[in-house]
């Protein structure tokens, strides 16, 4: 059959030109808007988050800071900045298949630097958490830090990890890994620091992160995560009805300064049992000393050496949000995990979609070694000698709960 050549277009092929030619043009608007140093696949990764990258662009200490994103096959999507390794966003879908951004954050660089925004997302070191007074004592030296938390030292200091500029020394679709020098006495620390840390997300929807440390003089180290999550979406209101699981039979209470004391505390019979999961909520109007000394949960617990997953890493933690059916679990080689319920957030924070990030709207799950333990010989030990390799690994495994609660 011989079909004659119409006179003039229909208005099918009028609207799908018409389609093809807006398409086109706004990804070519895209490539020249974006600097050309970037991969633009990259770029059109990240709308998916709502992130302008060029926003993201910046020299700072002489160095160029962008955004890198991550994908895996199920689309899940982790985007980070150089600026302080920070987990700029991460998507995650709920059990109907609608993706959210579940950590906190800002649609800009400048927020990052701010006091209020410093540590969200961002790599802590070289000592995650609090050291009493700033100082401690290695191998006969007495050290001294920094003092950027009232009398103590905290998160690595006045300039720690979480302001430094990485370099990129690997970057693929679902694989990235940073590393830096950290010189000898920054912020107080002895001896020259080679740090490298690695993020993978993988097909089984885990962020893996991978942390590598050597030094030329003894030190102490002890690195983290420090995102804010919220399974609901980043800016929907506060934690209190997620439910927890921390796989700790023990915790380290604190003093007034939130520096533990050195004991070594059962959780049984307190707010700070769970063994058992229940909503985050439930026992915080209880009267406690050690919720009101830290304003609500702000506490490490000492993880139980068992269970393991198949690359030997403990169980820490399990988190689930009912109505979305999102579930979060950690997996750690870390002894420890800070509990942190975001007490600090006011509201005068606003995210990335434009919400404000109101009290207790997010938690942390912090795996690390103990606050202050360079000065608690009971507390597992910190230090790093020459010739030796510091080496941590964290998951954070993402699956759906299939049934509301």
């Amino acid at each position: 059959m011989i079909f004659s050549k119409p006179n003039k277009l229909s208005p099918f092929f009028i609207v799908v030109f018409l389609l093809f030619f807006s398409c086109n043009q706004k990804r070519k608007q895209l490539e020249s808007d974006y600097n050309t140093s970037a991969k633009f696949d990259d770029v059109i990764n990240s709308l998916k988050a709502k992130i302008d990258p060029k926003k993201f662009e910046s020299i700072t200490d002489g160095k160029l800071t962008k955004l890198y994103v991550l994908k895996n096959k199920k689309g899940l999507e982790a985007t980070f900045t150089n600026f302080g390794q920070r987990l700029v966003s991460l998507m995650v879908p709920d059990r109907t298949g609608v993706f959210e951004d579940v950590v906190l954050g800002f649609p800009n660089l400048e927020s990052y630097k701010t006091k209020k925004g410093s540590y969200f997302g961002a790599i802590i070191g070289r000592y995650a958490n609090r050291i009493a007074n700033g100082t401690c004592n290695v191998d006969g030296e007495v050290l001294k830090m920094a003092t950027n938390n009232g009398k103590n030292h905290i998160h690595g200091g006045t300039k720690g990890f979480n302001n430094m500029v990485w370099e990129v020394d690997y970057y693929s679709a679902n694989e990235i890994e940073f590393y830096r020098t950290s010189p000898d006495m920054e912020e107080g620390y002895p001896g020259n620091l080679n740090v490298r840390v690695r993020y993978t997300l993988t097909d089984d929807s885990e962020l893996k992160i991978d942390y590598f440390a050597t030094t030329d003089k003894s030190t102490i180290v002890n690195l983290t995560n420090h995102s804010f999550f919220n399974l609901a979406g980043e800016g929907s209101g506060n934690v209190n009805n997620h439910l927890l699981y921390i796989n700790a039979d023990s915790f380290t209470p604190i003093n007034e300064n939130s520096i533990p004391t050195g004991k070594v505390e059962t959780v049984k019979g307190t707010p700070f049992d769970f063994t058992t999961e229940k909503r985050i909520g439930q026992e915080l109007e209880f009267e406690n000393e050690q919720l009101n000394l830290a304003g609500g949960y702000d506490h490490n617990f000492v993880l139980n050496e068992t269970p393991k997953n198949a690359d030997g890493l403990v169980f820490a933690a399990k988190v689930t949000e009912p109505l979305s059916g999102r579930v979060m679990e950690v997996y750690t080689t870390e002894p420890g995990i800070q509990f942190y319920e975001s007490n600090f957030l006011d509201g005068s924070l606003i995210g990335k979609s434009g919400k404000p990030y109101n009290f207790r709207g997010a938690l942390c799950l912090e795996t690390q070694h103990f606050p202050n333990s360079p000065n608690q010989a009971n507390f597992p030990s910190t230090v790093l000698k020459p010739n030796l390799t510091y080496k941590s690994s964290s998951v954070y495994r993402f699956k759906i709960f299939n049934n509301k609660k």
